[in-house]
């Protein structure tokens, strides 16, 4: 198993006390639908994390104004909608490096849990109608599977629609 993948299950399991699956796929699963084809499921059954840089949050935020959105492989995420849930100016995608210096995992393999910083989370709906959905494990190659309601418990993270 990579380092990165098997550090991410063993966060899972000292953080959150959970052993998750990871699964290892030679061919990447960096993109929504790359997953789903390596896995063999939906691509809305894909939880992508996306970091969001916020602008003048009203609402308490991460560290440097970050926030976490697990959205459905299907769905595109709204940035007006997460600025107005946070009540910011406006949202960006955040840059690459602050999401690695500050979230400690890089784009691609951005898992839904276990990151360095605390940042608050918001979770698509849609996943909710899917027994299994899954998330990256770390690397643009992992990813693991769980229930939707577990990985919103275990994110920590709010139910709310901030999809296009």
């Amino acid at each position: 198993m990579h380092e990165r993948a098997a550090e991410f299950a063993e966060l899972a399991r000292d953080r959150h006390g959970v052993d998750l699956d990871v699964l290892e796929f030679d061919a990447g699963t960096e993109t929504a639908a790359a997953a789903a084809d390596a896995v063999g499921c939906d691509t809305a059954a894909i939880a992508s994390t996306i970091v969001v840089s916020l602008a003048e949050p009203e609402r308490e935020t991460g560290p440097e104004n970050l926030v976490a959105a697990i959205t459905s492989g299907a769905n595109r995420l709204d940035l007006d909608a997460v600025a107005e849930l946070f009540g910011a100016a406006s949202a960006e995608m955040a840059d690459p490096g602050r999401i690695r210096e500050v979230v400690g995992w890089s784009i691609g393999g951005v898992p839904p849990v276990c990151h360095d910083a605390a940042l608050p989370t918001v979770f698509d709906p849609t996943l909710a109608s899917y027994d299994t959905v899954y998330g990256a494990a770390g690397t643009p190659s992992a990813v693991f599977a769980i229930d939707p309601d577990d990985l919103a418990d275990l994110a920590g993270a709010t139910v709310v629609d901030v999809t296009e």
